[in-house]
C-alpha cells in the first residue's frame, strides 16, 4: 500500500472516530438526562462557564507539576481511574444491571469501568486507548452537554479556543504536556496508526527511554507527533479534548432546542456535527501541509459556525441561537 494511501485511510479514522464520538454522544444525551445525570442546577447559568474553565487551567498546572517533579505513576492512576469511572455511567445506561437499578452506577456499570481499567493498566495498545477514549469522550461530551445550556457552551467553547491558541503559540506549556501525556499511554490521546504493525506501547517505551531526544525536536501541537514528512508517520496523535469539547455544543443543542431534523438529527445538532468536520478537515489540511496549528479555533469555530447556520434554518432567531434572549428583556 503506498504511503499515501495510508496516511490517507488514517485521516479517514481520524473523521470517523470523531463522528462517532459525536453520534455517541447524542445517543447518550437522552438516558444520561433521564438517569438524573445533569451536574448543575442551572444550565443556564454562564457562572458555570468560569467554573469549568477554572478547573481546566487547575487541572494543567496540576498535570505539569506531576510531570515536573517526574510524579507520572500517580498522574497515569489518576486518568486511568477517571476514564474507568466516565466509562462506568456510560455502562449504566445501556448494560443490563447485575445489581442495581438501570441508569445508576449499578454492578454491571462498574464491572465494564473496571474492565477498561484493567486493560489501560496492563495493556495499553493503541487499540486500548482509542476504545476507552470513545467510551470516555462519548461520555464526558454527554454529561457536560446536557449540564450545560447553549449559551455557557458558547462562552466554554470560545475561551478555550482562545486559551489553546495561547497554550500553543504563545506559552507553548501545552507541547509540553502533549509530549508529556504520549509516555503514559492514557486515553488523554486518541491514536490513529498509518499501519498495521504500529505498536503504541513500544513507541511509549521508547520515547520513555530517550526523553532528552524527543525533547529536542520540535512536536506538532495538532497531533503530538514530530513536524517531519506526514506521509512518513507510522501514526497521528489528536488530542481528546478536541473531539469532545465541540461534542459538548452538539449535546446541547439537542438538550435545549426542539426543531427539525436531518437523518434523525435536529438541525442545530446536525449543523454542529458538519461545522466540526469541516474544522477538522481544515486542520488535518494544515497538518498534511506540515504547518502545526491549534486544534480548538478551528474546531470550535467550525462547531460554532455549523451550528449557529443549522439553528437560523431550523427557525430560531440569531439571539435565540445565541442563548442570550433572556438577558435582553
Amino acid at each position: 500500500m503506498s504511503d499515501r494511501r495510508r496516511v490517507g485511510l488514517a485521516l479517514l479514522g481520524a473523521l470517523g472516530f470523531f463522528l462517532a464520538v459525536q453520534l455517541g454522544a447524542l445517543w447518550l444525551q437522552t438516558p444520561f438526562a433521564a438517569a438524573g445525570y445533569q451536574a448543575v442546577e442551572d444550565p443556564g447559568n454562564p457562572a458555570n462557564s468560569v467554573f469549568y474553565i477554572g478547573v481546566l487551567l487547575i487541572a494543567t498546572v496540576g498535570m505539569l507539576a506531576l510531570l515536573k517533579y517526574e510524579l507520572t505513576r500517580v498522574l497515569r492512576a489518576f486518568i486511568v481511574l477517571t476514564s474507568g469511572l466516565i466509562s462506568a455511567y456510560v455502562f449504566s445506561v445501556f448494560v443490563p444491571p447485575i445489581v442495581g437499578e438501570p441508569g445508576t452506577l449499578h454492578l454491571g456499570a462498574l464491572l465494564g469501568g473496571a474492565g477498561i481499567v484493567v486493560g489501560l493498566a496492563f495493556y495499553p495498545e493503541w487499540w486500548v486507548i482509542d476504545t476507552a477514549a470513545l467510551i470516555m469522550g462519548m461520555g464526558a461530551a454527554a454529561l457536560f452537554g446536557i449540564s450545560l445550556d447553549v449559551f455557557p457552551v458558547l462562552l466554554l467553547l470560545t475561551a478555550l479556543a482562545v486559551y489553546d491558541a495561547i497554550s500553543v503559540y504563545g506559552t507553548e506549556h501545552m507541547l509540553t504536556l502533549a509530549s508529556g501525556v504520549m509516555e503514559l499511554r492514557v486515553p488523554v490521546l486518541i491514536v490513529i496508526p498509518t499501519t498495521l504493525s504500529f505498536s503504541f506501547r513500544e513507541l511509549a517505551a521508547e520515547m520513555a527511554n530517550e526523553d532528552s531526544e524527543f525533547e529536542s525536536e520540535e512536536t506538532d501541537p495538532a497531533t503530538g507527533s514530530e513536524t517531519d514528512d506526514p506521509l512518513d508517520r507510522d501514526a497521528f496523535f489528536i488530542g481528546l479534548g478536541d473531539v469532545v469539547i465541540p461534542t459538548i455544543l452538539v449535546v446541547s443543542a439537542a438538550t435545549f432546542f426542539e426543531m427539525p431534523t436531518v437523518l434523525g438529527v435536529e438541525l442545530a445538532s446536525a449543523g454542529a456535527i458538519c461545522g466540526t468536520l469541516v474544522g477538522l478537515g481544515a486542520l488535518l489540511y494544515f497538518v498534511m501541509k506540515g504547518r502545526p496549528h491549534a486544534g480548538l479555533p478551528l474546531l470550535n469555530g467550525g462547531a460554532i459556525g455549523g451550528y449557529l447556520l443549522g439553528a437560523l434554518l431550523g427557525g430560531l432567531s440569531l439571539v435565540e441561537a445565541l442563548g442570550i434572549a433572556q438577558y435582553l428583556g
